[in-house]
């Protein structure tokens, strides 16, 4: 006799099994979708050609008592926990690790709730640490990140802020420190690069140009405060005026002072 698609999904994650790599749960999503059984969307979704919709989740299988119930914290039949944490709206079971479901963000976030707070330009939780001092970009958390180009809002990766204000998954921001220092999206430094900025300092003036370079100019566009100046011209690096920053570019031809011929 043929499997349903039921029992296909209920063979994919095997009864009686404790969660995924994902959660710790101690039961299986029915989805509304296809009608399978899986653990969470995450294994739904690396399984099948569609996606799971956590707020459209009706029912939930027991993965001791086999009972398909209502989605609830607790097993009707058998009382096996089915999540330390549990939400009624996006249908979340896992064990406890200070979750919290934010309104304004429409999803669950790891807390402490009073360690965060909800930028409403950027449309995101984010550190109390960064109230107040953080750049804004509207709806920031809704663009994909610009490293691995998958989504930031609803990942389970934490998200990191940059100066810029720009978002990278944690991992990704990781990564990127690398192989280089700048945001990918608006090229600003993406960390406190001031003291790099002065050990340059030390080997540009340790390292003089050839004589036909050292009267040569040129104009910079610095990526850290968008300004402009023209400095003399360097291999190693040209500092910006303004800021002091090494992380600029040509904006111009090189030419040589007249007044130093």
């Amino acid at each position: 006799m043929a499997a349903t698609a039921q029992e296909d999904g209920v063979r994919s994650q095997g009864r009686g099994q404790r969660g995924c790599e994902h959660y710790d749960r101690g039961c299986l999503l029915k989805a509304p979708c296809c009608d399978k059984l899986y653990t969470c969307r995450l294994c739904h979704d690396n399984n099948e050609d569609h996606q799971l919709d956590r707020f459209k989740v009706k029912e939930v299988q027991c993965i001791n008592c086999e009972k398909i119930q209502h989605a609830q914290q607790t097993c009707e039949e058998c009382s096996t926990l089915f999540g330390e944490y549990y939400c009624s709206i996006c249908h979340l079971f896992d064990k406890d690790k200070k979750q919290y479901h934010c309104e304004n963000c429409g999803i669950c976030r790891i807390g402490p709730k009073e360690d965060f707070f909800h930028c409403l330009k950027c449309n995101l939780c984010l550190a109390m640490n960064l109230q107040g001092k953080h750049k804004c970009i509207e709806n920031v958390s809704r663009q994909n990140c610009p490293i691995c180009l998958e989504d930031i809002h609803t990942s389970r990766v934490v998200a990191h802020v940059l100066p810029c204000g720009h978002l990278l998954h944690r991992t990704c921001y990781e990564e990127m420190l690398k192989e280089g220092y700048r945001c990918p999206l608006c090229m600003h430094s993406a960390l406190d690069m001031t003291r790099y900025w002065r050990q340059l300092d030390d080997e540009v003036a340790q390292t003089p140009m050839p004589s036909e370079y050292q009267n040569m100019t040129v104009d910079i566009l610095c990526n850290d405060c968008n300004g402009r100046s023209t400095v003399q011209f360097h291999i190693l690096g040209m500092k910006c005026k303004i800021c002091e920053s090494y992380n600029t570019a040509q904006a111009g031809g090189r030419r040589i002072s007249l007044d130093q011929q």
